[in-house]
């Protein structure tokens, strides 16, 4: 039985060997293998097919990216026809605007083509970088277009700017000419403003004589406001006047004013010969340099605002000046039945200073009559002041009429002794020059 057993097993083996032996002779393989090769073939042909598709994808990126660059280019030239056309408007330019014209139209053209290329989808697949570098450089030229058209731009706005600013320079060398013209006339008439270029070297009488018409017109500017404020406070004027000045007659109602302007300047150049100037606790440099302490102490007023002096330098000699004389002239009674009570006195009192127009105009006219004051000790012999004494016969070497009137009688003849009823604006003397004082004159 174990014989039997053997037998069959090794008959098996020889079975199993034969048929290994025969599948290499005739290279047929297991099924698993051919399974495995085949699986392998699959594989090896899907990996070629997407390398394919790869390459597909990536030339119609390029292709689009083409077209792309090729539109914008085509844009680039359109704005830079379009800015050659608005500059060949002003000024008109026919060609300019006709060869614009035509490239607008040609680019416009191949924009709708492109249109119909990208609908289409017929995009340059054969040569996309030589497209696109003929795009870029299609781009880079419709700027430096672009860029030559606006640089044309500003040259034609600077060429206008150079043409205006001729223009004014001519303007302005006539406007100086004529500044000029009548500069001379003011030198010769005596106008000009003082202190404008002046010199102490350079000063002369005729420089207080054009200052002195300008403090003049000052009060009467005050003069003028306060009678207004009289009238609104119902004032008795003639009551007021014959205060001032009794006992004069006056051929025309109107030159009672005359009486107010004499009331003022009593009050504002009291004092006037004097260097303190009613600041009597002022002290003052010696001579021979008080001289220059004056003249420059004008300069340095007259080139500040009166408001701002006071504000800023309330201490300043001037506050104080201003602040005395609007004390003395301003009496209180006058300063409540004007304006119903005491605040503007009780300001300037504690070194403040109203802000009123009232007061404004007074302290115009006090810098005015110091500024004078300073001039009047910057000459060397200083500057006097005088005044013609009622009754005194008239002198025209002294004296001037502040009315031409008063030298007419009510009958229509000329007086052969007019005298003064009083002083309105002082006179003054400088060296051997003399400044006439104004009056107002009345009969014999």
């Amino acid at each position: 039985m174990e014989t039997v057993d053997r037998t069959t097993k090794s008959r098996l083996a020889r079975t199993f060997a034969k048929v290994l032996h025969i599948r290499q002779a005739t290279g047929v393989a297991p099924a698993d293998e051919i399974h495995r090769r085949t699986t392998f073939r699959e594989k090896l042909n899907h990996d070629v097919f997407d390398a394919d598709d790869v390459d597909e994808k990536l030339r119609h990126k390029i292709a689009k990216e083409a077209f792309l660059s090729k539109l914008f280019a085509t844009i680039s030239t359109v704005k830079a026809a379009y800015s050659q056309l608005q500059f060949a408007q002003s000024p008109y330019d026919a060609d300019g605007i006709q060869a614009a014209d035509q490239i607008v139209i040609s680019e416009l053209k191949n924009l709708s083509e492109l249109k119909q290329c990208y609908l289409k989808k017929q995009f340059d697949e054969l040569s996309p970088e030589k497209t696109q570098l003929l795009a870029e450089i299609q781009e880079q030229k419709s700027l430096i277009k672009t860029y030559e058209v606006f640089g044309k731009k500003l040259d034609s706005e600077l060429k206008l700017k150079n043409s205006e600013i001729t223009f004014l320079k001519e303007k302005l060398e006539e406007a100086n000419r004529e500044n000029r013209v009548i500069e001379k006339r003011l030198n010769s008439s005596g106008l000009l403003s003082v202190g404008d270029n002046l010199h102490l070297s350079g000063l002369s009488p005729n420089h207080f004589i054009s200052f002195l018409r300008q403090t003049t017109k000052s009060i009467q500017n005050f003069v003028r406001l306060m009678v207004n404020e009289m009238e609104l406070a119902v004032w008795d004027l003639d009551a007021a006047v014959g205060a001032i000045e009794p006992g004069v007659r006056f051929s025309n109602p109107d030159h009672i004013c005359f009486a107010f302007e004499s009331f003022v300047c009593r009050e504002m150049f009291d004092g006037f010969n004097n260097p303190n100037f009613s600041l009597w606790n002022e002290s003052l440099p010696e001579q021979p340099k008080s001289h220059r302490f004056f003249f420059e102490r004008f300069k340095r007023v007259k080139s500040l605002k009166t408001r701002e002096i006071l504000v800023q330098n309330p201490k300043s000699a001037f506050s104080r000046f201003c602040s005395t004389k609007y004390l003395k002239l301003v009496h209180p009674k006058m300063e409540t039945s004007l304006f119903g009570n005491l605040n503007q006195r009780k300001l300037v009192k504690s070194g403040d200073h109203p802000e009123t127009t009232f007061f404004a105009t007074f302290s115009e006219m006090a810098k005015r009559v110091w500024l004078l004051h300073c001039l009047a000790f910057s000459f060397e012999p200083e500057a006097s002041i005088f005044q013609a004494g009622k009754g005194c016969r008239f002198s025209e070497v002294y004296m001037e009429s502040a009315c031409e009137e008063a030298f007419f009688s009510s009958e229509g003849s000329t007086e052969t002794d007019p005298l003064v009823a009083f002083t309105v604006v002082p006179g003054f003397k400088i060296g051997k020059t003399v400044i006439q004082c104004q009056v107002y004159l009345s009969s014999s």
